[in-house]
């Protein structure tokens, strides 16, 4: 009975709607039930319509719930995959698979960039760096909410992680400045510590300013658009002025 009613409502779909149902059956592996959501997930707040008291219906609500399936998904596929490693592997191997960079790398391969819906006009260094990867995590939210949980599991390990990642290199190429200028500075006995200097605000976003020190020294400053890419960014300045390998 479903698939006679979704045969129906096919037919009196537009041409665009039925382009999406298809760009969508490649990405996850399966026809929507419901197209709503995923048309929500592909509309980036630059071109979304206000919908109620000037609430904007774009793909923010459905990105938040997708960043939350995928990070629980991929936090219990490592852990089941690697039963003895401890708290701290675990975190920094999910947390690079599924950093902003990853993931808009990773959307642009599997062409979620072919069907996001934005204002090109209106780009900034913010928007230009994530908008494909929060559309897939929006994307992720769709399958959620149109498929359940089992379906959103099968799509981010079978079409996402095991496809596009190979962890066993992630491990050998870890670069975590940050974890790597404590440690030295623990074996050395010195002190590490990093402090905000400037948030310089812009028209659309914000660039923090960093810089880190040692033993209360000053060594290296950094900046990027949030406080943790800032701090990396000293981290990695800082282990470049030291010489730590």
């Amino acid at each position: 009975m479903k698939v006679r009613l979704w045969l129906t409502q096919f037919k009196t779909l537009s041409k665009e709607d039925k382009k999406l149902i298809a760009s969508i059956k490649t990405i996850v592996g399966s026809k929507p039930f419901n197209l709503k959501p995923y048309k929500i997930a592909t509309q980036h707040t630059s071109v979304a319509k206000s919908v109620k008291d000037g609430v904007k219906e774009s793909n923010e609500r459905l990105e938040y719930l997708g960043d939350a399936v995928l990070g629980l998904v991929v936090a219990n596929y490592i852990f089941k995959k690697y039963p003895y490693k401890d708290e701290g592997f675990l975190t920094e191997i999910r947390s690079r698979i599924v950093s902003r960079d990853s993931l808009n790398l990773l959307a642009r391969k599997i062409g979620v960039n072919h069907i996001v819906q934005f204002d090109s006009r209106r780009k900034t260094p913010n928007s230009h760096k994530s908008i494909y990867g929060n559309t897939l995590e929006a994307l992720i939210g769709a399958v959620y909410v149109d498929q359940g949980f089992n379906r959103s599991q099968k799509f981010i390990v079978n079409k996402l992680l095991i496809p596009h990642f190979d962890i066993e290199e992630i491990i050998s190429t870890t670069k975590n400045y940050k974890s790597k200028l404590i440690e030295w500075s623990q074996k050395n006995g010195k002190t590490t510590s990093f402090e905000l200097l400037e948030t310089k605000e812009k028209t659309h976003f914000k660039e923090f300013v960093t810089q880190v020190l040692i033993d209360d020294e000053p060594i290296a400053k950094g900046q990027g658009l949030s406080k943790k890419k800032a701090e990396q960014d000293a981290a990695r300045e800082a282990c470049i002025s030291l010489e730590i390998e």
